[in-house]
């Protein structure tokens, strides 16, 4: 089969422009690093075999995602190179092993971040397998998307339900759309309350098309720098949109911040109301403007029970509880396709800022 497979990490190369914000960037922490315009190669390796509970599927799409970046420059350490990035997954069942009940030939399915957990701790027990020391993830730990097959257990695997009738555009759901939708679980958010949404690329597109369906009677405000994210958001039906250091029209209750950057906390803080809730949803922050959290102030930005809370993976129930969601309240993606060849220029893009929505390698 054909993969393309990161090999040593390295800061990806975008353009000359790109190439001196990401030198000075990135100077502090991982300076020895290369600039390569080509982080992943494509090679043939043989078609992964199931085990007997797990299930091999066809890759039709994999979503590209700020999380490879981050394993690519190594702000998350990769558990091992070479490893086949990519963790939002829809195909088709070829084979099945032995003892599996769930999925038979030919059934849509697919994969998210979350790839097995131990399933005895007292995570695992509670629902949380998200938080389980032994968490495993898709294209991290285990080899992942960016490639024409993919195998996993069944019961981590999800359902596409067959309303969603383009595997392609699903895709994004698995990722972007699960720990979306997790963020917005954990804000505390309920109808009437007001939401900001702090970047506005694959997950917070979606994030907003979920708050439109389960909190109709809610203000929803997007702030991002770039205007054509502003645009969009008031396309998908944002009340207001605004740049970062702007006020929002009113205090948020609840906020949801996806950007790379620490200056975007401070100005959320800001704009939190007495008792509101900043959700951070990635998992590694930047470190190039790290020194703007020296303009924290207790008073200011933490004082009156506002509270700071972080997502960390997701369960494949978050995953599959948005897919079947997702037909119901019209949530529709906006995508851009790559060829799998094209894998490295899809990143690029998504470094850069190139396109709004979600960015998906199209495979089979």
């Amino acid at each position: 089969m054909k993969a393309m497979v990161l090999a040593k990490n390295c800061i990806l190369d975008t353009g000359a422009e790109d190439n001196k914000t990401a030198k000075g960037k990135y100077t502090k922490t991982n300076s020895s690093m290369p600039l390569e315009s080509a982080p992943l190669k494509m090679v043939d390796l043989p078609v992964p075999v199931c085990g007997p509970s797990e299930i091999l599927i066809k890759v039709s799409a994999c979503g590209v995602c700020h999380t490879e970046l981050d394993q690519i420059e190594k702000r998350i350490t990769p558990p091992r190179l070479p490893v086949i990035l990519g963790h939002q997954i829809t195909g088709i069942v070829e084979d099945v092993g032995c003892n599996v009940k769930r999925f038979k030939k030919e059934d849509r399915a697919g994969a998210a971040w979350f790839y097995s957990s131990c399933g005895k701790c007292s995570f695992c027990k509670k629902g949380l397998s998200n938080l389980c020391d032994n968490f495993m993830a898709t294209g991290y730990h285990a080899d992942g998307g960016y490639a024409e097959y993919f195998v996993i257990h069944e019961d981590n695997a999800c359902i596409i339900p067959y309303r969603l009738t383009d595997l392609y555009s699903a895709a994004p759901l698995l990722c972007a759309g699960a720990v979306g939708y997790r963020s917005l679980k954990l804000s505390g958010m309920k109808n009437g309350y007001s939401l900001g949404l702090y970047g506005f690329g694959s997950a917070n597109h979606l994030v907003i098309q979920m708050a439109k369906y389960m909190f109709p009677g809610s203000k929803k405000f997007v702030i991002t720098r770039n205007p054509s994210e502003r645009e969009l958001a008031l396309k998908l039906g944002a009340d207001w949109a605004g740049d970062i250091e702007d006020k929002t029209p009113e205090k948020l209750d609840c906020a949801i911040d996806t950007t790379p950057a620490w200056k975007p906390v401070i100005f959320a803080l800001e704009n939190l109301n007495k008792g509101g809730r900043l959700v951070l949803n990635l998992i590694s922050k930047e470190e190039r403007d790290k020194e703007y959290l020296l303009n924290l102030d207790y008073r200011k930005h933490l004082w009156l029970e506002k509270e700071v809370k972080t997502v960390a993976n997701v369960t494949a129930a978050d995953a599959q509880e948005i897919l079947d969601m997702a037909p119901e309240a019209n949530i529709c993606p906006r995508i851009k396709t790559y060829r799998l060849k094209d894998a490295n220029t899809a990143l690029a893009d998504l470094k850069s800022g190139r396109f709004t929505g979600s960015k998906i390698l199209k495979i089979n």
